[in-house]
């Protein structure tokens, strides 16, 4: 609904007229303080003006859909309309005082944006314009606020004019190239302005100044229409190395699915050694999607025939056979980011091994207490040949805080399909606001720890091997950044045999990312890269390893571009609100010394949302390809999803699919050891297998990047649990293997390219 502003200025003498405009002035700049608080989309982490914002699907829960409707109607502040429709009750008394109206139209503003109501967005900033206009008196804050706000509405509207509804794979990939500048550029035109005109007041802005940029880009006339003093140089956004660019074909195959924020897992779940692809939307109308690949390459959505669509939301996804019957299960989380409305039950969907899926939370134990979760993670904790799991819950995040005391869970497998939290006598209930959780062996021990990242000090919970764990985080100096850190993973960077620990810092802002493009000073945090000695330290090595830079990531995830044999990160930047229209980041691993920024040279700037990652070989040619989940927080910040085919670099590798007997059917905590030989001598390769925190999923099988190397002396398999280490010897390169724990040798497996757009 359009509501029509009736409210006008009385006319009024002179004399009297003087009088009253000083005290309005007073009054505005008053009201239009929340102005100035960040209330301009700012707050937790949205469809699209003129997009099917739920998509009819059937059949679906008849829960989930209650849920739904209890969120929309709620004055949730970040799912609800209530608030809305409360708004435009308020405006529509024409005896409203002008400042109340001033500040009814400030609010309806954010939600009408988060929503996607652009219309209703724009009139009501230009309602606050017009009256701003009127009052030249107004504090220089006040009324910078208001362009900046105009600005960032006729932002969004080209965005989905250019890049949703008339999208194309160079939409929105930064720095924007030719294929990607806005064929309509009105509204682009309409943001240029509005922040020049907010810059004239306040000059040193560097949000506005980014913005600028960013907007001659889309109407094509960077960096040239950038006054000098605003200017971000092309130089700055040059790649370390070239990494060649990678195409987003998710178009071509029918996977760019437009999405809210959400999870990625890309694994095989039908049994037929192809990757397939599923992903959550937090829109708790948002159906689950599996997309199973064919042979012919592309991908047939399978989400109503394999009975996925009947789960609806979810922020996140991961998959592990938990029950051991030789096929990969899907988890779905929910609840986080909706402080108390959280109370969402997860959903474990039991693969049938058919084509379809079962839910069997209930039946399992998992149900029940519904906490608001993000991250979770799959392990065999108990080292008893079955996958546990550890649940990260959102507890307190101060005194009074909105959010309640939801305490993180660690289900321990009973082996009969059936779960039972042991969580507290374990001693990892964490009590903390939850954002990421990862399993590895840090120390070597033979037995699966836990990282936890939260909003505060973050946790590593050392395994006593007793059913208890000890949180060691201060003692090893790992509990920092202190902040939403989002994404963590154990990972052996330098692959030296043992795990280190990589933990992501999510506090920074907008001027901080820009001051850094400036080589400016700024108070942005940088990530942590924990480097293991190898006796149980650690140190961190972020500064001398190039990342001491602030990146904003939500979702992240790690893998080998290049088929160097190094692991590489992918950090998937964003925050709730507009403004942060910043490039998700690539950064490529040197040799286990220094990380390259290759986002510009590689194409992976998208300055959507990110979120759910997965490092994957999806065209089975050897190198891994990147999907990408993409989309906001808010319902009117839908995004489409991105694939990136990797070009190939040459290199050689080796797949592993693992099969444990002894062990859990997944391999999840296994350890793999390549020894290759290269034209520089012999040289050996490291990976663990298990899933990582936010939002992604890549597969359990091991992709490994051989480099140059001619040939593979011997595979050598640590199983978890078990103890044993099984040793492969005339094993091929660049081919497919097959292991199961106790067996002799190794199956090879068919492995034939995939075509690909």
């Amino acid at each position: 609904m359009i509501v029509t502003l009736q409210h006008k200025l009385p006319a009024m003498p002179q004399t009297k007229r003087n009088h009253r405009f000083h005290g309005l002035a007073l009054i505005y700049g008053l009201a239009l303080a929340t102005l100035l608080a960040g209330c301009d989309d700012s707050g937790k982490p949205g469809t699209a003006g003129n997009t099917d914002a739920h998509p009819q699907v059937a059949p679906r829960h008849d829960e989930f859909l209650q849920i739904a409707e209890k969120l929309e109607q709620s004055q949730n502040p970040f799912l609800g309309r209530e608030q809305i429709a409360l708004l435009e009750r308020k405006l529509g008394n024409p005896r409203l005082p002008m400042a109340a109206v001033a500040q009814l139209q400030n609010q309806l503003w954010q939600h009408y944006l988060r929503v996607g109501d652009l219309d209703n967005a724009r009139q009501s900033i230009e309602h606050l314009a017009t009256m701003a206009s009127m009052h030249p008196n107004l504090p220089i804050e006040v009324r910078a606020r208001i362009f900046q706000k105009r600005a960032l509405t006729f932002l969004r509207q080209a965005e989905v004019h250019n890049c949703i509804n008339k999208h194309n794979r160079d939409c929105c990939i930064f720095p924007l190239q030719a294929g990607g500048v806005h064929s309509e550029k009105t509204a682009a035109l309409e943001a240029r302005r509005s922040l020049l005109d907010k810059l004239k007041l306040q000059p040193d802005d560097l949000e506005a100044a980014w913005l600028l940029n960013l907007v001659s880009m889309a109407i094509g006339d960077y960096p040239q229409a950038v006054p000098e003093t605003y200017r971000i140089v092309p130089n700055a956004f040059r790649s370390e190395f070239d990494i060649q660019r990678f195409e987003d074909v998710a178009p071509e195959l029918g996977v760019d699915t437009m999405n809210l924020c959400g999870g990625a897992i890309v694994d095989d779940f039908d049994g037929d050694d192809k990757l397939d692809i599923v992903t959550s939307t937090y829109d708790p109308r948002g159906p689950l999607r599996y997309f199973r690949r064919q042979d012919d390459g592309q991908f047939r959505d399978a989400s109503s025939a394999s009975r996925v669509e009947q789960q609806l939301g979810g922020l996140n996804c991961i998959a592990a056979d938990y029950d051991n019957d030789g096929d990969n299960d899907i988890l779905v989380l929910r609840g986080a980011w909706l402080l108390d409305d959280g109370q969402i039950r997860n959903s474990l969907l039991r693969n049938e091994g058919d084509g379809t899926f079962t839910d069997v939370t209930r039946q399992a134990g998992l149900a029940e207490p519904a906490r608001p979760t993000q991250a979770a993670v799959w392990g065999d904790f108990d080292n008893d040949g079955d996958l546990d799991l550890f649940v990260g819950n959102e507890s307190r995040l101060r005194e009074n805080s909105r959010v309640g005391d939801f305490p993180s869970q660690l289900f321990q497998n009973n082996g009969d399909g059936t779960f039972t939290d042991i969580a507290r006598r374990a001693g990892v209930t964490n009590d903390r606001y939850a954002k990421g959780v990862t399993a590895g062996d840090y120390d070597n021990d033979g037995d699966l720890d836990l990282y936890v990242s939260n909003a505060g000090k973050n946790r590593l919970y050392r395994n006593n091997a007793d059913g208890t764990f000890t949180d060691v985080a201060d003692q090893l100096g790992v509990g920092e950044p202190i902040g939403a850190s989002f994404a963590s993973w154990f990972f052996d960077y330098d692959n030296d045999g043992d795990l280190d620990l990589f933990v992501a810092a999510y506090d920074c802002t907008l001027s901080d990312i820009v001051a850094d493009y400036r080589g400016q000073p700024h108070g942005g945090v940088s990530p942590r890269l924990y480097r293991n000695d190898g006796e149980g330290g650690f140190t961190d090595v972020a500064a001398a390893a190039g990342l001491a830079h602030p990146y904003l990531p939500m979702g992240a995830n790690f893998g080998d571009l290049d088929n160097d044999g190094f692991l590489d990160i992918y950090l998937a930047t964003g925050r709730p609100n507009y403004k942060m229209l910043v490039p998700n980041v690539m950064l490529r691993n040197k040799d286990g010394k220094q990380f390259q920024n290759v986002t510009t040279s590689g194409g992976f700037g998208h300055l959507q949302k990110g979120h759910g990652v997965a490092f994957a070989d999806i065209d089975n040619d050897g190198d891994q390809d990147i999907y990408h989940q993409l989309g906001g927080f808010y319902p009117g910040d839908r995004y489409r999803n991105v694939l990136f085919r990797n070009p190939g670099h040459g290199n050689h590798f080796l797949t592993v699919n693992l099969v444990g007997t002894q062990s859990n059917r997944s391999g999840i905590g296994a350890r793999i050891r390549v020894t290759v030989d290269t034209p520089q001598g012999k040289r050996t390769l490291h990976r663990a297998v298990g899933s990582v925190s936010s939002f992604g999923g890549s597969p359990l099988r091991q992709e490994i990047g051989l480099g140059a190397a001619d040939s593979i002396e011997r595979v050598e398999i640590d199983w978890p649990g078990s103890g044993n280490t099984q040793v492969l010897r005339e094993v091929p390169i660049n081919a497919m293997i097959q292991v199961t724990e106790g067996s002799e040798g190794f199956e090879l497996i068919r492995f034939d390219a995939i075509p690909m757009p």
